[in-house]
């Protein structure tokens, strides 16, 4: 499931491609046609992400909430323009990702062995597909334009020059601006709109109320908003902190760094379209880190390998539904 940093990435890129525009809205799967009509033609004010949901508002007090859940997906086409705030690189001639950071602005064609990034950053090609999701891809798109949809295409924006295919959502749907506050209250804070003492605040209120395991507070959207597996093994990793451990056990100060940690990695994965968790790798290693997802993480699909830090077994075990990895030595 694309955890927070993919969702205002996308979000992003919304603002810079169909702010300002009049798209047209169509359902070529026809599961969402009455809502298009709604949107169709309309001028869109924003684009806005809140944890794992985004949110595009079109004029006359109209919005697109979307929840990508665990398969959906973004496709862009077109003149697609890249936000200055996010990094893209490519893998070869027009098969391209958003991927990693700026300090590999030079040549190279090095790849993650699991597709998830790539190292050269080649900026924003005229007649590109661009995927985002849990990992953004860019593709060499079809010479037509726009191109024919592919697959079950829940919605499609459409402007002159930028296309957007929506596939596979948990949520796509049409709201109020009452509606969407109403669904905004339900979330917790996210620092990436705003990381202030007032939110962090609200976080440590939220988070030293449960009586449930960190572990399982940390993906709770309602306390914290973005958090998924990714982060939360190594969050807790981070923080040497047994997932198990009750939140309302904790000092305030430890909620708090764990926000502050927040921050930090949710910056980093939106800027650079990664979740980067281990700290300060350079020369070899850094180049290592990007080619191998294992030399990213600490913790993170690493069960029965040694710990990097203290040699112990990573361990895997079923936590709320969801997988955990942890480190038995680290995170007492």
């Amino acid at each position: 499931m694309p955890e927070g940093h993919s969702v205002h990435r996308i979000a992003r890129q919304f603002g810079v491609n169909f702010v300002g525009e009049h798209p047209a809205v169509s359902s070529p799967q026809g599961r969402f046609a009455q809502g298009a009509a709604l949107l169709d033609g309309r001028n869109v004010l924003d684009a806005r992400a809140v944890g794992k949901q985004m949110f595009l508002e079109f004029e006359g007090d109209q919005w697109l909430r979307v929840h990508l859940g665990i398969y959906g997906a973004w496709d862009f086409s077109g003149e697609v323009r890249i936000d200055s705030s996010i990094q893209i690189h490519g893998q070869t001639p027009g098969h391209s990702r958003l991927g990693q950071n700026g300090e590999n602005s030079g040549p190279g064609n090095h790849v993650d062995r699991d597709a998830e990034d790539s190292v050269t950053s080649i900026g924003a090609p005229r007649r590109t597909r661009v995927r985002m999701a849990e990992t953004d891809k860019e593709s060499a798109a079809s010479e037509s334009f726009p191109p024919e949809p592919v697959g079950q295409v829940r919605v499609r924006l459409l402007t002159d020059t930028v296309c957007a295919d929506l596939r596979g959502p948990t949520a796509c749907e049409v709201l109020t601006p009452a509606e969407v506050d109403a669904v905004v209250q339900r979330l917790g804070p996210d620092p990436a709109n705003a990381n202030t003492p007032a939110e962090r605040a609200r976080f440590v209120e939220r988070a030293g109320k449960k009586k449930t395991p960190i572990g399982l507070v940390l993906m709770d959207q309602s306390v914290v908003a973005g958090i998924g597996n990714v982060y939360r093994a190594e969050m807790l990793f981070r923080a040497e902190l047994n997932p198990h451990t009750p939140a309302n056990t904790l000092d305030r100060t430890v909620l708090e760094a764990l926000w502050d940690d927040w921050a930090e990695l949710l910056e980093i994965g939106i800027t650079v379209g990664q979740m980067i968790t281990i700290d300060g790798l350079e020369g070899e290693a850094y180049q290592r880190a990007l080619v191998e997802r294992d030399e990213r993480h600490w913790v993170y699909k690493l069960e029965g390998t040694p710990c990097k830090r203290c040699g112990a077994n990573i361990i895997l075990e079923e936590f709320g539904a969801r997988k955990l990895y942890w480190c038995p030595g680290c995170q007492h």
